[in-house]
């Protein structure tokens, strides 16, 4: 009874505290009388998606066929050179401190360079994306590979395990909790990477969407596409954790 309780205040609490907010923001534009083109009015936001969700949706879906093709490779290659990592110390004390260097470059500052490299196409946001979710997936999964109980491992090892045994039922399962915060963390950054190679240049998607919204001062249709963003980004959330915690039922 107490942990449904916790559970409902859990989820109460913050959509409360939005309701507000918005409350508080309808008010201050109403009593300013601020113009649309300098804060836009809850309301105005909510009917600008209405009256421009076919084209906003066209847009969004071009975002996340891109964040989808990037979010995958990032996840399977994040696997592949884990792998190799965990098994070839050398290629781990090679690469991991690259890794973590990567992380430092801007990569608003990335995203001209590869549109000169590669165009305005998808391919320059899928690899946009990729440098962004690639990292924290790579790191967590090397973390939970490396810490995995010792006393599992030389178990294993004496039962004459094979490496790919000790993987598939020793390395993989532990390294799961790790791998799926990894993954909660990457998911966080799929849209906004898109977004952000969008506003560099591209021809469809809800970052272009944006800029042309801003270009037109209409920012009721930018608040719109923001909405629609955080939206997007809050279902890829909580999928994750749905899926999380069908996998890691143990933890």
């Amino acid at each position: 009874m107490f942990k449904k309780t916790l559970r409902l205040t859990d989820r109460v609490y913050p959509v409360a505290a939005v309701l507000v907010l918005l409350c508080l923001w309808q008010i201050i534009v109403s009593l300013a009388q601020l113009p649309s083109y300098i804060l836009p009015s809850p309301v105005a936001v909510i009917q600008a998606l209405v009256s421009d969700f076919p084209l906003i949706a066209a847009h969004t879906k071009v975002t996340l066929i891109e964040a989808a093709t990037g979010f995958s490779l990032s996840v399977a290659l994040a696997f592949i050179l884990s792998i190799i990592m965990d098994n070839f110390t050398i290629v781990k004390k090679s690469f991991y401190p690259i890794l973590i260097i990567s992380q430092t470059v801007p990569i608003i500052a990335l995203t001209p360079i590869l549109i000169v490299w590669f165009g305005f196409g998808m391919l320059t946001k899928v690899l946009v994306i990729i440098l962004v979710c690639f990292f924290p997936i790579a790191v967590s999964l090397v973390d939970g590979f490396a810490k995995v109980d010792r006393d599992y491992l030389n178990l294993f090892r004496s039962y004459g395990a094979s490496r790919i045994q000790v993987f598939f039922h020793l390395k993989l399962p532990a390294a799961a909790v790790n791998f799926f915060s990894g993954l909660k963390i990457a998911a966080t950054y799929t849209i906004m990477a898109a977004v952000i190679s969008e506003w560099q240049g591209g021809v469809k998607g809800i970052g272009v969407y944006m800029v042309r919204a801003k270009k037109a001062y209409t920012l009721d249709k930018v608040f719109a596409s923001i909405l629609v963003i955080t939206l997007v980004s809050v279902l890829l959330i909580y999928l994750i954790d749905y899926v999380s915690k069908k996998v890691t039922h143990w933890k």
